[in-house]
């Protein structure tokens, strides 16, 4: 049984951030929290809201450029952010379960597991993204 089997079936909310409603991002907030022991930046009320992709794309690069997030060169473990463009911006991510499968939530769906290395979301993934504190952790 994989972790993400508790996270199936959570509410699209914008900004949600627990297990009545999250956004992508809020759905690694809570993952994080609860599987890893890890407190990551909110960024709820950072944005307007999650049509406004220029605001999400800044989020997104700035964690990126800033850390504590790292580009992964080489097969993505469970618990790294798939992170995807919309348009011509990085605007949703998603947690790898296994290489390939994420786990995620978006507009007026619920947390899924869904495949990335095929469908629409093969040609938008724009790289694996590790937390610098989940380096060298096991992975189930």
């Amino acid at each position: 049984m994989s972790w993400s089997n508790d996270y199936i079936g959570i509410p699209f909310s914008e900004f949600g951030r627990t297990r009545s409603g999250c956004d992508c991002y809020g759905l690694a907030v809570l993952v994080y929290a609860e599987q890893l022991g890890m407190k990551l930046t909110s960024y709820a009320g950072d944005y307007v809201s999650c049509d406004e992709r220029n605001e999400l794309n800044g989020l997104f690069s700035s964690a990126i450029d800033f850390g504590p997030w790292t580009r992964v060169e080489g097969p993505a473990l469970p618990f790294d952010i798939a992170l995807f463009r919309i348009g011509p911006m990085a605007a949703h991510c998603g947690l790898v379960i296994k290489e390939g499968v994420m786990l995620h939530v978006q507009g007026e769906d619920q947390a899924k597991v869904e495949s990335y290395q095929t469908g629409s979301w093969k040609h938008r993934l724009l790289g694996h993204y590790r937390h610098e504190n989940v380096a060298g952790r096991p992975h189930d």
